[in-house]
């Protein structure tokens, strides 16, 4: 065990971001910016552009790929044109992360409950999950539009650990972004970030405050109860 992964010992739940923690969804969601720039006229984006912007969702992918702000007064309709695209082709090539099956496994073989808390609406997260054939098992999932506010509230956390009878302090949650840590901390969960996920170059994750950094799934293991 490393030294800095010392375990949590009252951990009966662990949670995970979906984007970029979870599943790989950035062949997918950078396919749809691809088409929609196709029908702007636009050349293709190279996939290691789309991917570090994969975590941000629509903002973040409409920001790179058309340069639009929230405040831009076509964003509303490009968001949508994207969501579409998106919804058309939902899992064409997203998949869990390598280590992820295993670690899902493991986690239900001791006896651990795990569950999903994302920003992505509903109306993606939830066919994703089942046609990854994740959602029967998961205790919960708690998608951006299931609390009036998402990520970094810690609201969507707290209906997490309620959903896996849990207390916050007993659950560990695994995400990739900033807003992940944040929301985990005001919840009073312990947080680790996927380092396997879509950093970019600029995020400072060894500042974001979490419990460490793992670069695979299965070290996750290294901080639950032996």
């Amino acid at each position: 065990m490393k030294p800095d992964s010392a375990r949590l010992d009252t951990i009966r739940a662990v949670l995970f971001d979906l984007d970029g923690t979870l599943v790989d969804t950035a062949p997918d969601l950078g396919n749809a910016l691809n088409l929609q720039r196709a029908r702007h006229g636009l050349a293709p984006l190279a996939p290691e552009v789309i991917r570090p912007q994969a975590s941000h969702g629509a903002r973040g992918l409409l920001a790179l790929g058309f340069d639009l702000k929230p405040d831009d007064p076509r964003f509303a309709a490009m968001r949508e044109e994207f969501l579409q695209l998106y919804a058309d082709n939902i899992c064409q090539a997203s998949r869990p992360f390598p280590g992820v099956p295993e670690l899902l496994d493991a986690l239900e073989g001791r006896g651990y409950k795990w569950g999903v808390v994302t920003n992505k609406p509903a109306r993606f997260t939830e066919p994703l999950m089942s046609v990854l054939d994740l959602a029967e098992r998961a205790a919960c999932i708690v998608s951006g539009d299931s609390c009036p506010q998402p990520k970094p509230h810690p609201a969507p956390m707290l209906v997490a650990a309620r959903l896996c009878q849990a207390l916050p302090a007993q659950c560990l949650y695994l995400g990739d972004a900033e807003r992940d840590v944040q929301a985990a901390t005001a919840a009073g969960m312990p947080a680790l970030v996927a380092a396997w996920g879509y950093l970019g170059a600029d995020d400072t994750p060894h500042a974001w405050g979490a419990h460490a950094q793992i670069h695979h799934p299965l070290d996750t293991l290294d901080y639950l109860p032996a």
